[in-house]
């Protein structure tokens, strides 16, 4: 699936209703499970399992799991390559781990956009003014293949 496929693939799970952990367009996502549905459009399997989480998963240890896990299947890249496709990574609150997820949509400045399940809103496309960019801390590419 090229860049542009994934965008066109995210689009297609707008409206989505917010469903803590789950990963069903049409029915119920959150943020990661979005992602998780991406992979399996293009890979079929997930490459490892994902574990139970709560609202407030991770914050305790301070671990980053989400960012551990998207560099063990993901390319990470640098801010400056920004293009439609990457996934972002989003760290809501300063001090605390990254844990929100989306992908860009259009990366040509001033229209900017992302791709994401919000509580509260369900799968939308969001502009990626500064409040939202400055809250990225890392981009990824999905794989060519696995």
């Amino acid at each position: 699936m090229s860049a542009p496929e994934i965008v066109t693939a995210a689009r297609g799970w707008l409206g989505t209703p917010y469903l803590h952990q789950a990963s069903c367009r049409g029915a119920g996502t959150d943020c990661l499970g979005l992602i998780l549905g991406l992979w399996r459009d293009r890979f079929g399997a997930l490459p490892e399992p994902v574990p139970g989480y709560t609202q407030d998963w991770s914050e305790a240890g301070r671990e980053e799991r989400l960012w551990q896990a998207a560099r063990r299947h993901m390319t990470e890249k640098p801010a400056a390559e920004a293009a439609p496709g990457d996934v972002l990574l989003f760290r809501m609150r300063t001090g605390c781990v990254a844990k929100h997820m989306g992908v860009q949509a259009e990366a040509a400045p001033g229209r900017a956009s992302f791709i994401h399940a919000w509580s509260g809103h369900g799968v939308v496309e969001t502009r990626l003014t500064g409040p939202w960019a400055r809250r990225v801390v890392a981009r990824f590419a999905f794989p060519e293949r696995i």
